[in-house]
């Protein structure tokens, strides 16, 4: 359920400030507060919630909370102790008083975000460059091309330590299941550590010491998978039911013993939709080729910048092709969605200045700011001049990225949920829009 509150009642914190003070309205929350359609957003929210049970927390303070989290990049509990003790970060999340107790408690986040999913900061971001074109903030004339990836949470994989964790949750979820029926197994879980870790605290290993630490593991984890399987089946006749989280990382762990088996009698380092990670099966490795960073683990974004705002087009975990003419007409047709009218001009790296892309924006009247193909020929100076002055302004957008990944959390995607990885990068973007914005004003 939730009930809308009575916002006629103006925001003025008198207890805060008695004696004719105010909060200074330059300050950057109030700017921020401005450029949100909270009405909108308000109705949209007001959809997930049923008409019966107890009235769900105020929508501006749930919005505001999330927006608050992911522009000073902190955690949901964090988040919860800065509301309380700044006036100003109150104001934004709807307070007609000044509130000097815990308003929620910080896992109420966590429920939120399951329930309201992608769909709902979609529509937060879109009623934000709704407001920056009302405002006339943001100019659509041309757009940016770029891709990236954005890095999942998970430690660095390695086929010893997976295996290592698969076994340890197999470990625990069979004593775990193990007390419900009253049978105790051996698993033989601390001559399994024992192993591990005497691999795992050498500095230096050889190939040989890999190779027999990893046999032990797939065989620790055959064992455990067995003794786990079998647990259920008798759960199951005790009339215990068994939560489906378990059968489902179960069947993660089966593809995991699967693919790293192969690997070890192939004796190769490579495997099609290889898991890198046991909680996060669907984050696949990304070999970039970046100094530093030759592969990374997450899923790949393709972005476009329009203006200085920088827009997500799409997330997925996979290394495609970003140059690719369908993918470059989805991202027109993304800008003309969002602006009503098609780009002047295209700027994107030479790996964008394919001949099919050149001839698909030729098609649609769009001027590319592409280098020019084949050998340099005396052409038109005016043109060449303005190509080069094109492509120097492309470096923007790496700046963009970068200060996304730096400033708003997105060198390390930390959601779990359904779409988490969605929600964290939209997040992330809009919030850098948003301050981008206010500094307009």
């Amino acid at each position: 359920m939730y009930r809308p509150k009575d916002r006629k009642t103006e925001l003025l914190f008198k207890e805060l400030l008695p004696l004719g003070g105010k909060l200074d309205e330059n300050n950057r929350w109030f700017k921020y507060y401005s450029l949100i359609d909270w009405d909108k957003l308000e109705q949209e929210y007001l959809k997930y919630f049923s008409n019966t049970g107890r009235p769900g927390l105020d929508a501006r303070l749930i919005i505001g909370a999330l927006c608050i989290k992911h522009m000073m990049g902190v955690s949901d509990a964090e988040v919860v102790i800065m509301i309380q003790e700044n006036p100003y970060m109150q104001y934004f999340c709807g307070l007609e008083q000044f509130a000097t107790k815990k308003l929620f408690d910080d896992s109420s986040l966590t429920k939120i975000r399951k329930k309201i999913g992608v769909k709902f900061f979609k529509k937060l971001e879109k009623s934000i460059i709704e407001e920056l074109k009302k405002r006339k903030i943001i100019r659509s004339r041309g757009m940016m091309l770029d891709a990236t990836v954005f890095p999942s949470n998970i430690r660095y994989p390695t086929d010893v330590g997976l295996l290592n964790s698969a076994r340890e949750w197999l470990v625990n979820t069979i004593d775990k299941l193990g007390r419900e029926i009253g049978k105790k197994v051996r698993t033989y879980k601390r001559v399994a550590r024992k192993s591990y870790l005497n691999l795992a605290k050498k500095k230096n290993k050889t190939t040989k010491e890999i190779r027999k630490i990893n046999k032990q593991m797939l065989q620790f984890v055959r064992r455990n998978k067995k003794q786990l399987k079998e647990i259920i089946e008798k759960m199951g006749g005790f009339g215990h039911k068994v939560s489906g989280e378990v059968i489902k990382q179960l069947a993660v762990i089966e593809k995991i013993y699967e693919q790293q088996m192969e690997m070890y009698i192939k004796k190769t380092r490579q495997i099609k939709d290889r898991i890198v990670s046991l909680h996060l099966p669907e984050v696949r490795p990304i070999c970039r080729g970046k100094a530093g960073k030759k592969t990374e683990f997450g899923p790949k974004g393709t972005m476009t910048s329009v203006d200085g705002f920088l827009f997500l087009d799409k997330l997925e975990n996979s290394a495609f092709p970003e140059a690719d003419t369908e993918l470059v007409k989805t991202q027109i047709e993304n800008f003309r969605q969002k602006f009503g009218k098609m780009p002047e001009y295209c700027i994107g790296d030479g790996i964008y200045g394919t001949r099919e892309n050149r001839e698909m924006l030729k098609e649609k009247g769009i001027r590319d700011a592409f280098r020019k193909l084949g050998r340099k020929t005396q052409g038109c100076a005016r043109e060449e001049r303005w190509k080069k002055k094109k492509q120097r302004e492309r470096s923007q957008i790496e700046g963009f990225i970068g200060n996304v990944k730096e400033h708003y959390g997105c060198r390390q995607i930390k959601y779990r949920i359904a779409g988490g990885d969605e929600i964290w990068v939209r997040m992330g973007l809009t919030m850098m829009n948003l301050h981008t914005a206010a500094q307009r004003i």
